[in-house]
């Protein structure tokens, strides 16, 4: 941040700065002080996610919700998962080859890679009864986001050797940041970067697992009435995402993996927020987990939760919010048996370990008519492989996430569009909804050292609230132009850059939109805000109509009309631009500071998820980039 002796030369050059002697370091102070408290701030933000959350589904017959399932699988299926995605990679025949194979007692384990697309190869286990012949039951089983050794590890290892040794062929997938696919860049929080070039993100997580359910709906040896599904907290959303949306899956047995948006949104638990991919962009924008589980209906479902969870999903906080309503869904069809509920208690934390296991045994061996199946097989701790053993062995240049975001930016060709099919297509994409300033509680005032300052409170329309601090000089005139100052960092780090617009005779409003800054800068509140992409918003829609609110209110205050706006960081930098791309009249000048020249600098540097969420916008960078939101902000200067 540049300091006041920094500035003190520029006033001696340029007149235009003699008009006061504001200081940074007297600024400072009130610019920081505490206008809207970080508690606050995320009580407002889960109210507004609780608000925009779908009913659960409530038909009033099983045709009736038949009918309805088959919309919402259509809808979710062509409009959310695969929006963006080549027709020709959705339909893909599924490319698994076979790299080695691991003898055990009573089975074997086949090694395969596959393909999820064009260059992101995957690795999978195939545990194969011995002596297998004719059709057979078949599992999925998926890896959630614990256990760094992914497919290696021990719970889901043993798991496969006693399905195999009852004579289910299991298939056991890598998942993106675990195992083989452990590469930095393979983070589940560089899903928004897909988002970002367009193509969406919860595709690439669908097609690597029904990448696998294709493959053993094609087996010769699989029974294809008897192909189940299985995974621990993100294997778990797998299971039932999967299992919601393609019917071939005939039983799911999710352990820990989702709950409703609203109990998610406020649970205190940490974890129970979620992850990026399960509040995929308009996933939830008219249905809800609920709704999920109720798709598997009448196909039978065991939900097994944790009481005491130290992750996620406590066992207590998910039935009224999802079992509940899924269960009036089987029970329509008769079915109310087929949704099994179980409550683990030894160990009671976030676990697949033997009492969670033992219930997805006598689960899958009653509904695929496989007796027998208790409890663990003898062999299957002594047989348990290091992850070495179990290598299937990836190309050298697999892609990573982030690597087939890149590669899919480099293939942009965007058609050029007039200013107003552009401004349209913008507020589409950001979906803008327009805002107003409700009310503006005075909560602070000074007048010091020749300049007074007024600290305000904004309540805006969508139940967010901004803060911001007004400054002038006191012998500035009322009517003076007025700078917006943004910083990513707050207001309270843009001392430097509001003196020096109060020593040329300006007013000045130092502003934190809801979402940008100091009170909006929590872990858990960064996290919740991929729940308003997931309920079909956009965090920088809000923020852009948020600034484009302030600037009304400041121009009716301050009888300045077309303030100029200061930005400092990419984020400020792109909320400003999109507002006045969107309403080109609302600005005189942007002046950006510590920006990007390109949006796809969020892929180069690359920019973390959590650092900047309102950065990740569903085809934000495949239709727009910098410069075609600089020629849309005209007449407004940007420089």
């Amino acid at each position: 941040m540049r300091t006041w002796p920094q500035l003190l030369p520029l006033t001696l050059v340029l007149p235009s700065l003699a008009f006061g002697q504001a200081d940074p370091r007297d600024l400072t102070p009130i610019l920081k002080e505490e206008i809207l408290a970080p508690a606050v701030a995320l009580r407002e933000l889960r109210e507004h996610i609780v608000a925009r959350v779908a009913k659960p589904p409530a038909p009033a017959s099983a045709a009736e919700w038949t009918g309805l399932s088959n919309t919402i699988r259509q809808r979710l299926l062509k409009d959310v998962v695969f929006h963006g995605w080549p027709k020709a990679w959705i339909e893909a025949a599924p490319r698994f080859e076979e790299t080695g194979v691991v003898e055990g007692s009573g089975y074997r384990i086949r090694k395969l890679r596959y393909e999820i697309v064009p260059g992101f190869f995957s690795a999978a286990l195939l545990y194969e009864p011995q002596g297998a012949s004719g059709k057979r039951a078949a599992i999925l089983n998926v890896h959630g986001h614990v256990g760094p050794p992914g497919k290696a590890v021990e719970y889901k290892q043993k798991r496969c050797i006693t399905f195999a040794r009852n004579g289910i062929l299991a298939l056991s997938l890598e998942w993106p940041g675990f195992g083989e696919l452990s590469a930095p860049f393979n983070s589940h929080w560089y899903a928004g970067h897909l988002d970002l070039v367009g193509a969406h993100e919860l595709g690439f997580f669908y097609l690597a697992m029904r990448k696998g359910l294709d493959y053993l709906h094609e087996h010769p040896g699989v029974d294809r009435e008897r192909i189940g599904m299985t995974g621990l907290s993100g294997g778990g959303w797998q299971t039932i995402v999967l299992s919601a949306l393609d019917e071939r899956v005939r039983a799911s047995a999710p352990v820990a993996g989702f709950n409703g948006m609203a109990a998610k949104a406020v649970a205190r638990a940490y974890g129970d927020t979620g992850d990026p991919e399960q509040s995929a962009a308009d996933l939830f924008q008219s249905v809800d987990y609920p709704h999920l589980a109720a798709l598997v209906a009448p196909r039978p479902l065991l939900l097994a939760y944790n009481v005491e969870d130290n992750c996620c999903f406590r066992a207590g906080m998910v039935k009224p919010a999802v079992e509940q309503p899924a269960r009036r869904i089987f029970e329509l069809y008769g079915k109310g048996a087929d949704l099994v509920w179980h409550e683990n208690r030894d160990p009671g934390t976030h676990n697949y370990q033997l009492d969670n296991r033992e219930q997805a045994y006598r689960f899958f061996g009653r509904v695929f008519r496989v007796p027998a199946m208790l409890t663990d097989s003898p062999e299957a701790t002594s047989e348990l492989r290091g992850s070495d053993e179990l290598v299937v062995g990836l190309p050298a240049d697999n892609l990573t996430i982030l690597d087939l975001a890149r590669r899919l930016a480099a293939g942009f060709e965007r058609k050029p569009l007039a200013p107003e099919a552009g401004r349209a297509r913008l507020s589409q994409v950001v979906r803008y909804q327009p805002a107003r300033t409700d009310a503006a509680w005075l909560v602070a005032s000074t007048k010091q050292r020749g300049v007074e300052t007024a600290s305000y409170l904004l309540r805006m329309s969508d139940g967010l609230s901004a803060s911001a601090v007004w400054l002038k000089a006191v012998s500035s005139k009322d009517d003076a132009s007025a700078t917006i100052v943004l910083d990513d960092a707050g207001r309270g780090q843009s001392g430097a850059d509001a003196a020096d617009r109060l020593n040329r005779g300006e007013q000045v409003l130092a502003l934190d939109l809801a979402l940008l800054g100091e009170a909006w800068s929590e872990r858990e509140t960064r996290r919740l805000q991929q729940n308003l992409n997931g309920l079909g918003e956009r965090p920088i829609g809000i923020e852009a109509a948020e600034l484009l609110a302030a600037a009304r209110w400041l121009s009716a205050r301050s009888a300045s009309s077309r303030p100029r706006v200061e930005t400092r960081g990419v984020r400020s930098q792109l909320v400003a631009l999109v507002a006045a791309a969107l309403e080109p009249g609302a600005f005189s000048e942007i002046v950006v500071r510590d920006g990007m020249k390109s949006l796809g600098h969020v892929l180069d540097k690359p920019v973390e998820y959590l650092d900047a969420p309102d950065l990740f916008c569903l085809d934000l960078y495949k239709e727009f980039d910098v410069e075609a939101l600089v020629a849309l902000a005209a007449p407004a200067r940007v420089r």
